[in-house]
């Protein structure tokens, strides 16, 4: 077996010392040609490009040094061309002083941002974390990864949410989508989650979950909206449940977009729901409880809308199942890999809404005998090649 090769990465402070070599060089060649140049040549202002590099590399004490070497050199060179009494060159030290000093500030100032970001980054994967625990690898018969794409600046958590959780002999999963996005939207997703973890588990239908759910979003409105926002707070959910034995999944959906059924050999499959309306939006419910084929190797794509209303330069939306049929004999983590890659190089890096993915990929293992076979799957299924 050849000797697996592990590339050795570059240390940051070895980047950056790298690049503090580009100020100091300028620094010297510019003082080097400026004494040699006859005296009607002036290349010391030039020397401001030195610290004004800095900032981008380093710190404010890193610019403060450059400047002051930069400032030496121009002491330097005055002191070789003509002295340091006459007027042009004490008009260039005092400027070149004043821009270091500048700099220096503006400098500081930065990295002061930067601190502050970073923080902000902190804390919002934290509470990323507290609010939508990590999805395990492996759950029951299923591998599982995911994917969340915020759509707002320095944000990591928005108003896209999912869950997964054991039932029985059975995995109970929720993907939502809470009107709004960003921080706005944090509350309700925290209160939904809350509501499926502690009901999830319990020995009830979809159906009956649905209704529970209805109930916490409904009252969560009541007693916080202002009378003016009645009825504006509402969310989109999609229940799965897919028992470990039976090559089924079920599902109810709550006005979520269904999911798309990956088989092998590059089929994909769009089930036919029979959506209720969102949760919140006190419409007379009847949840209805979907059931599909769900046979080992398949891969079954949720998502949020957020990325099939993803669009391009061209207001063209991200064609999902189409670029899915390309995928369908992946890996969970290379599907989500695929999907990030292929939705923000579509829509030019940036989101216009948050945007969450799972990938549920059914692994072999023993199971009673089922007698409903593939037929149970829905129609409208698409092949690629």
């Amino acid at each position: 077996m050849r000797p697996r090769l592990w590339a050795v990465p570059r240390q940051p402070w070895q980047s950056t010392h790298a690049l503090l070599l580009l100020p100091i060089v300028l620094i010297v060649v510019i003082t080097v040609v400026d004494m040699q140049a006859p005296y009607s040549v002036h290349l010391g202002p030039a020397l401001v490009i030195a610290p004004a590099l800095t900032p981008s590399i380093a710190g404010p004490r890193t610019t403060a040094a450059i400047g002051a070497l930069a400032l030496a050199a121009q002491i330097l060179i005055g002191v070789t061309h003509g002295g340091l009494g006459t007027t042009n060159h004490i008009v260039q030290i005092i400027t070149l002083a004043v821009l270091s000093a500048l700099l220096v500030v503006y400098s500081a100032l930065r990295e002061r941002r930067q601190a502050q970001l970073a923080q902000v980054r902190t804390v919002a994967e934290a509470a990323q974390h507290v609010l939508m625990w990590p999805l395990p690898e492996q759950i029951g018969p299923l591998r599982i990864a995911s994917l969340y794409l915020a759509a707002e600046d320095e944000a990591q958590i928005g108003g896209d949410l999912y869950a997964a959780t054991r039932c029985e002999s059975a995995v109970r999963v929720l993907i939502g989508d809470v009107r709004g996005k960003g921080l706005s939207a944090i509350g309700e997703a925290a209160l939904l989650l809350g509501a499926f973890r502690e009901t999830a588990h319990r020995h009830i239908s979809l159906a009956e979950l649905a209704a529970l759910l209805e109930q916490s979003v409904t009252r969560y409105a009541a007693d916080l909206d202002p009378p003016e926002e009645a009825g504006e707070r509402f969310a989109t959910a999609l229940l799965v449940e897919i028992p470990d034995r039976d090559p089924v999944t079920r599902m109810t959906s709550c006005g979520h977009p269904p999911p798309l059924l990956l088989s092998p050999g590059h089929a994909v499959t769009v089930p036919s729901l029979h959506p209720s309306p969102p949760l919140g939006v006190h419409a007379p419910t009847e949840h209805t409880l979907d059931v599909f084929s769900f046979e080992p190797g398949d891969t079954l794509l949720l998502y949020t809308d957020g990325v099939v209303e993803a669009r391009d330069a061209r207001g063209r939306f991200y064609p999902l199942t189409e670029r899915a049929m390309h995928w369908t004999d992946d890996s969970p983590e290379a599907l989500m890999h695929h999907v990030r890659r292929d939705l923000l190089a579509h829509a030019g890096g940036r989101l216009g809404d948050d945007a969450a993915l799972i990938a549920l990929h059914r692994t072999a293992v023993e199971r009673r005998r089922h007698h409903h076979g593939r037929a149970a799957a829905a129609p409208d299924t698409l092949r690629h090649g």
